[in-house]
């Protein structure tokens, strides 16, 4: 699997487990804020905010915790109002990057997504400098042990989802924007929650980066998976295996 996908079998490695999380639930929250700004505060009834009720529950964010999200977005004027702005730029090696971001400081964000990438021989364009490159899906992902690549298969088609893609790692599941909250819902309700689902970018095709290209590259998406405004980065880059196996183990 390319890009994002990648990245994130490397960084799952990496760190300290209590930072990862309280980072992820800061991201959660905002997303849970964010829904409920764009829509009703009830789950039932907001398909945005019960695609990110769930993936607080599949990393075992505490009920408290989102309870207290939902509350602090209906809070009125008070509450936090995060702008959703899209970011995009070529990264080491000519890979285009997209960040998606939720922030409550647009100048804030903008000047650090710009130095992360400055920092690693990137460079940030204009809107839609990028976007040409990649197809706008759902993305639905399971650990390997969910089920077997048959399985999985069976229920993403029987779902409506255009694809899966299983390995000895994962499966991905994709589809259209418009199918994405029935498939997810069909999907979890036979294997629960997903570790991962979202609407993101799909390379239409991918670029081959060498190891050297890769460290850099890795490094610069490192550092915006660490913002926390950042709430999705997609990548169209290409690791073989070899080198994926040696970053991985060096991680």
């Amino acid at each position: 699997m390319a890009g994002h996908s990648q990245f994130k079998n490397i960084m799952n490695r990496k760190g300290a487990q209590d930072k990862k999380r309280a980072k992820m639930f800061a991201k959660i929250t905002r997303e849970i804020m964010a829904a409920c700004r764009a829509g009703l505060p009830d789950p039932a009834s907001n398909p945005r905010l019960r695609g990110a009720v769930s993936a607080a529950r599949a990393v075992n964010m505490p009920r408290d915790n989102i309870e207290r999200a939902i509350k602090r977005a209906s809070g009125g004027a008070a509450a936090e109002n995060y702008e959703e702005i899209r970011y995009e730029g070529y990264g080491p090696g000519g890979v285009a990057v997209i960040i998606e971001v939720l922030t409550e400081n647009r100048n804030r964000t903008a000047s650090e997504i710009r130095t992360a990438f400055s920092k690693h021989g990137g460079t940030l364009g204009e809107s839609g400098s990028v976007a040409f490159q990649f197809s706008r899906v759902g993305q639905i992902n399971y650990p390997a042990s969910a089920a077997s690549a048959d399985a999985m298969l069976e229920a993403a088609i029987d779902a409506g989802a255009d694809d899966c893609v299983s390995d000895q790692r994962a499966h991905q599941i994709t589809c259209t924007p418009d199918q994405f909250n029935q498939v997810r819902e069909v999907i979890e309700g036979k294997f629960g929650p997903a570790e991962r689902a979202t609407l993101t970018w799909k390379p239409l095709a991918t670029v081959p980066i060498d190891e050297e290209k890769a460290v850099t590259l890795l490094k610069m998406i490192e550092m915006l998976d660490d913002n926390d405004d950042v709430q999705n980065v997609s990548a169209n880059f290409e690791v073989s295996e070899a080198v994926l196996e040696k970053l991985s183990a060096s991680a």
